[in-house]
């Protein structure tokens, strides 16, 4: 291990292994270029007015990784006026709150490969631009101490993160405990992004035994394939299980899972978040923005069609060999509400974040964090790094 634990890259390089496996080719595309439509106009005020609210001419948000279904309730605030540019893999146009402009426009900007794999929270804090991020919990824990952000909305009542093993090798693995001892037993492994925090949640906990962890994990399907069953492999809940057993022609069967959410690691992923100094400056417009973001996603689990729509022309204009299939977002939309990756929690509002979900996580990342050398703020509080004061509790998926 590392010296420094550092966060798991997001995604994974298995959709520029996939461009082989299954011979998908994107087209390329050059600069910038526009939707194709004006979106609707009124002479009438807004029923929203985010300008009035005191929110920046444009609200840029820097998202984790490439456009895809997890996001949708971002580019639903877009709406047929939007302009890409495919260089800085971003889209930008009016921010719409149910199909009417609020004055201001929104900026939508990819992680991952465009920005390096850095993480959103070190491109905030070089950015200023960048209003909003995203900002899981475990990043907020590691960073708080030096660049401290504040997460206003949880898009994600369960993380996606999973571990997957082939239940014909072990028909009797029935979670990631019992797993760790199949692979004791067949001498398989997990491989995994290297330095994940989870992973050491999961081996400290005695949940894995430390000698199948392997943090050898590429992003590409090839190790899992070649292992034939034998070795298990971590992945997100929303994607991997479709892309494994549809587009993956080397495998092509199913796989099974569990979240490490439900192992006990329970983050809050991708959580809307602000640099920490700024709260108090953006608090006029953040009572007026989060409640359209909880609209949106909201919006966005009731008709997602046209948001996956742009989305998959967003891969396709920039051409960085993310692949990212109709398929897959059927599945992404379907899966996310089906296991829980997006619900209400426990009560009726969408969005909202738990103290005690987020005091157990500084508590479970806090030795760790200070045992690799990126100690946490000292004396941590889940109010540090999270709130739920912007957020319209009437607002909730039905």
């Amino acid at each position: 291990m590392s010296a420094r634990i550092s966060l798991p890259v997001k995604r994974s390089r298995l959709a520029v292994a996939l461009t082989v496996v299954a011979g998908l080719a994107l087209s390329a595309c050059g600069g910038g270029s526009s939707g194709g439509g004006t979106a609707s106009t009124s002479a009438a005020a807004p029923a929203v007015d985010l300008k009035a609210a005191g929110c920046p001419a444009t609200v840029t948000i820097q998202t984790d990784w490439n456009p895809e279904g997890e996001h949708g309730h971002l580019y639903q605030m877009l709406g047929t006026d939007y302009t890409v540019d495919a260089d800085k893999k971003s889209v930008s146009g009016p921010l719409m709150y149910k199909g009417a402009p609020t004055g201001v426009n929104v900026e939508i900007r990819s992680g991952g490969p465009a920005i390096g794999f850095a993480t959103v929270t070190s491109q905030m804090y070089q950015d200023k631009k960048i209003t909003l991020g995203y900002v899981s919990t475990d990043e907020a824990v590691q960073l708080s101490a030096k660049n401290p952000t504040k997460a206003v909305f949880a898009p994600l009542e369960k993380g996606p993160q999973m571990i997957m093993w082939d239940p014909a090798t072990y028909p009797n693995v029935t979670d990631i405990k019992s797993l760790g001892q199949a692979l004791v037993a067949n001498k398989g492994v997990v491989r995994y992004f290297g330095g994940a925090a989870y992973m050491e949640y999961l081996k400290g906990s005695g949940i894995l035994p430390a000698s199948v962890i392997d943090g050898t994990y590429d992003g590409t399907p090839a190790k899992f394939v070649a292992a034939k069953g034998k070795d298990a492999q971590q992945g997100f809940a929303s994607a991997e299980p479709y892309i494994y057993e549809k587009e993956v022609a080397a495998w092509g069967k199913p796989v099974k899972y569990q979240l490490t959410h439900d192992m006990g690691y329970p983050i809050y992923a991708s959580a809307v978040s602000v640099r920490s100094g700024e709260l108090a400056e953006l608090t006029p417009c953040l009572k007026k923005l989060v409640p359209v973001l909880q609209q949106a996603e909201v919006d966005y689990f009731a008709n997602p069609a046209a948001t996956n729509k742009l989305i998959l022309e967003l891969v396709t204009k920039f051409n960085n060999g993310w692949v990212y299939s109709q398929g897959v977002a059927d599945y992404s939309v379907a899966t996310m509400k089906s296991i829980g990756l997006v619900s209400n929690g426990a009560n009726s509002t969408i969005g909202d974040m738990d103290e005690a979900r987020v005091q157990k996580i500084i508590d479970i990342d806090t030795p760790i964090y200070t045992k690799s050398n990126s100690a946490p703020k000292a004396g941590l509080k889940p109010l540090d790094i999270s709130t739920n004061e912007f957020l319209d509790t009437s607002i909730g998926l039905k």
